[in-house]
């Protein structure tokens, strides 16, 4: 019996790949409206960002007819007088230094609790566990009150510790590292058992070179809640420049001429935020996808 044969007798009859790339009049019409409505989708959820992206542009930026949607003539100008008038560029570093040391504080504990978890026994492990995955159900506001006496008692009121250190610790962090690093086959922990590893040159050496993509994609999403945090920094920072951009989009409002918002200044202060979290998506795009288990085609 010859090869073709052989493969003609194993391959199911009348078999459609998702791969098969010659459609019928019917399938491509269903293929067009769905395009069609995704297209459409996109396109609503974008609207806001473009109308504030036009916004920036003009001189004023109130949008009273169709007409006022034309990009304006005031792009450098309302930009640059953000960034300097302003201060943009103060808030905008203090947001990122304050996402950075969450990210790094974060990952730090996140995967110490992760390795104890996961290669170590102590009594009343899965009870602490549990107990780490309860406080996702307590949300950060309910904790302000106690917070803000806490950090006021340690004397850290207006200061970049108020702003990091009640975010340190993470339980989805500590969840998602602890299910990957059940993932990495037993026989690597036991050759590093072989050779005499401690726990730290294991975590150093081993787990985190194993688990880059993960923590590049958890990074992201922490950098991301970091960078849009507004509501503890408007509680516990009172000077300026000390603040972090969102809340810096508000002191934008706060200036009134002629009795009107200057509604394009106010877009350009957003435009600029929304920059820094939309690079790291671009850059991190396929790690991040690949930690939520997504697959690329």
């Amino acid at each position: 019996m010859s090869t073709d044969t052989q493969s003609q007798s194993t391959s199911p009859p009348n078999t459609i790949t998702v791969f098969d790339r010659r459609l019928n009049p019917e399938q491509t019409l269903k293929r067009l409206l769905v395009h069609l409505v995704l297209g459409f989708s996109v396109f609503v959820m974008a609207v806001p960002i473009l109308i504030a992206a036009i916004v920036s542009t003009q001189e004023v930026g109130i949008v009273t007819s169709f007409s006022d949607l034309l990009p304006g003539s005031q792009l450098i100008d309302n930009y640059q007088t953000v960034m300097t008038d302003y201060n943009f560029g103060v808030y905008l570093m203090n947001s990122f230094i304050m996402s950075i040391i969450i990210v790094v504080g974060k990952l730090a504990i996140s995967l110490f609790a992760a390795l104890a978890i996961v290669y170590y026994d102590f009594p009343f492990k899965n009870l602490m566990f549990l107990i780490i995955l309860f406080t996702l159900m307590l949300p950060v506001p309910v904790r302000f009150v106690p917070l803000f006496n806490i950090v006021t008692d340690l004397g850290w009121y207006n200061s970049m510790l108020a702003l990091t250190i009640p975010y340190l610790a993470s339980a989805t962090t500590v969840f998602l590292l602890r299910q990957h690093f059940y993932s990495i086959p037993a026989s690597i922990v036991e050759q590093a058992k072989l050779d005499g590893i401690g726990p730290f040159k294991f975590l150093i050496y081993v787990l985190i070179p194993m688990s880059k993509g993960m923590l590049a994609g958890v990074s992201v999403i922490m950098f991301i809640y970091a960078w849009n945090q507004y509501l503890w920094p408007l509680v516990i920072i009172d000077s300026q420049s000390q603040q972090v951009t969102q809340v810096g989009i508000t002191l934008l409002q706060g200036d009134i001429q002629a009795g009107e918002l200057q509604w394009a200044i106010v877009m350009a202060g957003a435009i600029i935020t929304l920059i820094p979290p939309l690079l790291a998506l671009i850059i991190f795009k396929k790690p991040l996808l690949e930690t939520f288990g997504v697959q690329q085609k």
